[in-house]
Formats: structure tokens, sequence, C-alpha cells
């Protein structure tokens, strides 16, 4: 090989080397940003207005997908943006059909502590109902479009009986078991009559728990107008005064911009 040879190599490589770079670094660049848009999806600004969306099933945890929804994940941002200096209200965009109630009672704390320190108002969506409305009712101001469907004010607890289908295919079930209820929800048998009687005053403990809650958030609420769990559409729901304004998300937004801290209103 030819000392021009050579050093048309050694350039090449070079070269190579160079693009090589160019090409790790360019990887970097682009996995931070799916990164940060992965992160931050639930989580945009406008002008000091933080807002975090609330978007799935709720359920207790730290998961966010869009179908499920974290309640450590959604009151970790909530709480950063209570103490975030730079935030002046935080809008909550909720589009869920609700969830776990405890899911909703652990998303309440954190946002309870949001309102000592700033405005928090909901922009509802699509859907805002049962665990959704819980979370929504302790919410400063709520937004809702005329066909937003919300409400759902109840509990429920769905059990399945398969025992029927295992018998025509031959399929037995042996239990050992502790506690007479220790089954309780099994599909390979029905319920007693003293377990649906049990599961009963659960459910209709966690309503009760649900409703007195709503009811001393949103006061104007006439108990027999929702004890029903019956889905309310947004329109009626202003009626009944489960909503207090129609508009969307950028009406919310607007409104915590405006929002004055003594008075407690929007200019």
């Amino acid at each position: 090989m030819s000392w021009l040879d050579r050093e048309i190599l050694l350039i090449d490589k070079r070269k190579q080397r160079k693009n090589g770079w160019k090409w790790f670094a360019a990887g970097i660049i682009v996995a931070v940003i799916i990164f940060a848009v992965v992160t931050l999806y639930p989580y945009t600004h406008d002008e000091g207005v933080k807002v975090i969306y609330i978007e799935g099933t709720l359920t207790t945890g730290n998961a966010y997908d869009g179908e499920y929804a974290g309640s450590e994940y959604i009151g970790g941002l909530i709480r950063s943006a209570a103490d975030d200096p730079l935030t002046s209200g935080i809008v909550l965009r909720v589009d869920s059909p609700g969830g776990y109630p405890a899911a909703a009672q652990e998303i309440i704390e954190d946002l309870e502590y949001a309102k000592k320190k700033k405005p928090v108002v909901v922009s509802m969506g699509e859907m805002a109902t049962s665990a959704a409305y819980y979370v929504s009712a302790y919410a400063d101001r709520i937004f809702a479009n005329p066909d937003t469907i919300t409400g759902g004010i109840g509990t429920i607890s769905t059990f399945y009986d398969n025992s029927e289908s295992l018998e025509k295919e031959g399929v037995s079930v042996s239990v050992v078991k502790s506690g007479d209820m220790k089954d309780l929800g099994s599909t390979y048998r029905n319920m007693t009559e003293e377990e649906h009687n049990y599961m009963q005053n659960l459910v209709d403990d966690s309503f009760e728990l649900f409703i007195s809650d709503v009811l001393s958030q949103r006061q104007n609420i006439s108990r027999s107008d929702v004890e029903e769990a019956q889905i309310i559409r947004g329109e009626n729901a202003q009626k009944l005064g489960l909503v207090d304004e129609m508009g969307n998300l950028y009406d919310a937004i607007d409104y915590v911009k405006n929002y004055d801290i003594k008075t407690g209103g929007s200019n």
C-alpha cells in the first residue's frame, strides 16, 4: 500500500468516527425528546397555568398510560405544580369513567394540598363520572361541555357465577378455606344470601362516604337528584349544581389566569 493510499484510508476512518459520534449524539437527543414526551404527556404549561391530564380508569399506583391513571402519579404532578413558584394555578383536564374510590381519595388529598396554595379548576372532557366526578367535586370550579357525561355518583361491585358452565364441562372445584367468606366472589359458585347482604352493606357504606364527600363540596346539589347514580349530561349537570360553567379547556385556563386569590373567584 502506497503512502497516498494509507493517508486516504486514515481520512476515511476519521470521517467514519466523526459521523459515528454525530449519529450517537443524534440518537441521544431523540431519546431525550421521546422520554420528555412520554413523561410529560399529562403535564403541560400555559402562561403559568399547569394543565394536568387525568385520563382513563383511576387506580392506585404510579402508572399512567392513558388507559389507567395512577393516584401516585397524578398526585405527584399536582403537588409538584402546587410547590412550583412559577405556577399560578392548576387545571385538571378530566376525561375518565371513574375507577376505584381509594384512588380518588388519594388524589383528593393531593388536590386539597394544592388548593391551600393555588386555585385548582377542573375541565371535563368527554366523560367525568363516578370516581372521576368524586375528584372533580373538590376543585374550586368545574367547567364542562353541554354533552359531557358526568355524575354516576355511586359504588358498584360485580360478581360472576360460572358454576353451570363448569358443571357442563365436567369441572369440579374443591375449596379449603379458613372462613366462610374467604372465597366470596369466586366464579365457581353463586353467592349465598349472607354474602350478598354483606357485600350490599359494604357497597352502601362506600356510597355513603362518596355522596357525603361530594355534598360537602357541592352544597347546592340535592341528594335526591343524584343518589340513583345516574349519568347526567353536562348541560343538565350545570342546572343540578354538579358543574359551574359551560366551557372547554381554554375557558378553564383563562379562568385560572384571572383568578383572584383574595375573593376566591375570577375577574
